[in-house]
Formats: structure tokens, C-alpha cells, sequence
């Protein structure tokens, strides 16, 4: 069987990433990297695939990838998915698939046209302790789910929000919700489904000079299915990330899984259960100054192997990317209310 081509958009810290996936993995071929910044465009030559500028000029070289990885500002990407859907390249898109529901329909449309794939990445649905959550659900270990908080504190400071990027602009980053902490919004969502009757308020505390939002906030609303539910977040964390918990409260049991990343089961009680032994989870992202979610980009891309060589499904698809785009869109609007 033929190796599946690759092409990556943006060469950042996640950009690298995917292109050191698929150029280790022995079913893929990386055949272009795209990157306007030209020390980037030089670290990118380092696999030894053909670099370009911007997304046009890899298009006029005549390369074709079977699939695009787009990992730009997340502003940009649903315009570059289209693109590469336009090419009749299969994609997958980091988080988060766009910055509004409108956005993530158009990217929609037009794969549903091209009749190709788009694959959402959302890596911390791989971690083993939100495995283990989803088990939990599945199996309605918990009864009825009476309440449900998210707590994310993370420090992102100057050391982050550079002067002259695209990190704390509205129009290219869209918000901490979207870009610290949508992975946690997304487990959320996988886990308890659709939310509505949101409320909520939001403040800059420390941020005013270098994003263009705010940087906490405290949300509450309702699931569809029943209970209540809230977020609670924060950029503001003085140093280095505190935690990201989620706490799950039921009829017959409740438990917690904390940590910095969410990757650690803090407590579990439930009624005739006993609690299994995880495997440990992989560390975080390292981003340099900051680490970020977990680093589990090696099953997305398996998974895309996988379902284009037929033996797999989609992990996530475009709907649930568009679903978690939808409530962060839904909460930024309840801030405003």
C-alpha cells in the first residue's frame, strides 16, 4: 500500500509536531510544510520536504497531499481547511476547528462536496483518565448526573503574549476558551453532551496590555440530558499553570480528575465499583516557557491512517468540532449579556 502524503500549514510548536508524526511514521510521507515566516520556513527544511511561503504557492507547485495538517492561528483556520478541501485534500484541523459555528459549517459544506474528511484534533480525549471518565459515562456508573465543575487556572504572561504575534488578538487567537482551554470544553462535551441556559461573567485582571479579552471568567448553564454545570477559568495564575479539574456529582457515586492537565483521578467513589489501575498518562506539550495539553498527537495521526486505509472511524469529527466551537461561541456570548 502506498505511503499517504502529508503536508503541513504553520511550523510552530504544534506544526513541528505533526510533521515529526508523520514523518516517523512508516505509512506516511511528508510532502511539503507551509510557513510565512522564513526562520520558520528554514527549521522546516530539516525533514527535507519542499517549503513554501504560503498556502497558494504550495498549491501552484502542482504537490498534492492526501491530507493537509492545519496548524495556524486559529483565526485562519477554517479558511485554509476550505482550501485544502478545494484541493480534494482530506484534513485534519487543530483546535479549534474555527472561531465561529458559521466558520466551521462552511468547512463542512464544502468536505461534504469534495467528499473528504476533516478530522478534529482533540488529543486529550486519548488521555487515560478521560478514557476512563467516558467508560464511566457510557456505563452510567454515576446514576443520574446531578452537577458537573471545570476549573482551569493557567498562567499564560508576557513570556507568552509576544509583541508582534498573533497570540491575544481577538480576530487570530479568539480567547483563552478557544486557545487554552477548549481541549477541557471539548472532554466536557463528549462527556455530558449539549449545554443551554448559559450565564456567566468575565473580566481582564492582568492582560489588559497584551489581549484584546478578557482573561477569566465564571460560566454556568444547564446540560440538555440534566444537571447543572459551570466553568470556571483563569490566565491570570500567577508563575505557572495551578490546575484543570474536572468534578462529576451523581446519584450513585462522584469523582474528580485534576491536576494541571486533567490527567490525575483525585477522587472516586462509587457504589459497587472498584476503582482500576490507569496507565500512566504521557507528559504535556512542552511549548518552551509554557506546557500545554497532552501530548497524545501520535494517535490523531493514526487515527487518520487508520480511517483512510479503511480498518477505523473518525475519532472526532468536523459535527463535534463544530459543537464545542458553537459553546465557546455560546459563553463568550453570556459574557456580553
Amino acid at each position: 500500500m502506498s505511503k499517504i502524503k502529508f503536508a503541513v500549514l504553520g511550523y510552530g510548536h504544534i506544526g513541528r509536531k505533526h510533521a515529526i508524526m508523520v514523518d516517523g511514521n512508516p505509512d506516511c510521507e511528508l510532502v511539503a510544510v507551509v510557513d510565512p515566516n522564513e526562520e520558520a520556513r528554514e527549521r522546516a527544511k530539516e525533514f527535507g520536504a519542499p517549503v513554501f511561503a504560503d498556502i497558494d504557492d504550495y498549491i501552484a507547485s502542482g504537490i498534492h497531499a492526501d491530507v493537509v495538517n492545519v496548524c495556524t492561528p486559529n483565526g485562519s483556520h477554517s479558511r485554509m481547511a476550505s482550501k485544502a478541501l478545494d484541493q480534494k485534500s482530506h484534513v485534519i484541523v487543530e483546535k479549534p476547528m474555527a472561531l465561529t459555528k458559521a466558520d466551521c459549517e462552511e468547512v463542512i459544506y464544502k468536505s461534504l462536496q469534495a467528499g473528504k474528511n476533516v478530522f478534529c484534533v482533540k488529543q486529550n480525549r486519548y488521555s487515560p483518565s478521560s478514557e476512563w471518565l467516558k467508560s464511566l459515562m457510557v456505563e452510567e456508573k454515576l446514576g443520574e448526573i446531578y452537577m458537573v465543575q471545570m476549573n482551569c487556572y493557567w498562567n499564560r504572561d508576557d513570556r507568552y503574549y509576544k509583541k508582534g504575534g498573533w497570540k491575544g488578538s481577538k480576530e487570530l487567537d479568539g480567547g483563552v476558551l478557544f486557545t487554552q482551554f477548549s481541549h477541557f470544553i471539548d472532554i466536557m462535551y463528549w462527556l455530558m453532551g449539549d449545554i443551554d441556559d448559559i450565564h456567566g461573567q468575565s473580566t481582564n485582571f492582568s492582560h489588559k496590555k497584551s489581549t484584546e479579552f478578557d482573561d477569566t471568567g465564571i460560566v454556568y448553564f444547564n446540560f440538555k440530558k440534566g444537571g447543572m454545570g459551570s466553568v470556571n477559568f483563569s490566565t491570570s495564575v500567577y508563575g505557572q499553570n495551578m490546575e484543570s479539574s474536572i468534578a462529576i456529582i451523581g446519584s450513585k457515586g462522584s469523582v474528580k480528575v485534576s491536576g494541571q492537565y486533567m490527567d490525575q483521578v483525585s477522587y472516586c467513589h462509587i457504589e459497587d465499583y472498584e476503582m482500576p489501575e490507569l496507565p500512566p498518562a504521557n507528559p504535556p506539550n512542552d511549548y518552551g516557557d509554557y506546557k500545554g495539553s497532552a501530548a497524545n498527537h501520535h494517535y490523531v495521526i493514526q487515527n487518520v491512517i487508520n480511517t483512510l486505509q479503511g480498518t477505523d472511524v473518525i475519532s472526532t469529527n468536523a459535527l463535534e468540532g463544530m459543537k464545542v466551537v458553537e459553546i465557546i461561541e455560546r459563553m463568550y456570548e453570556a459574557f456580553e449579556a
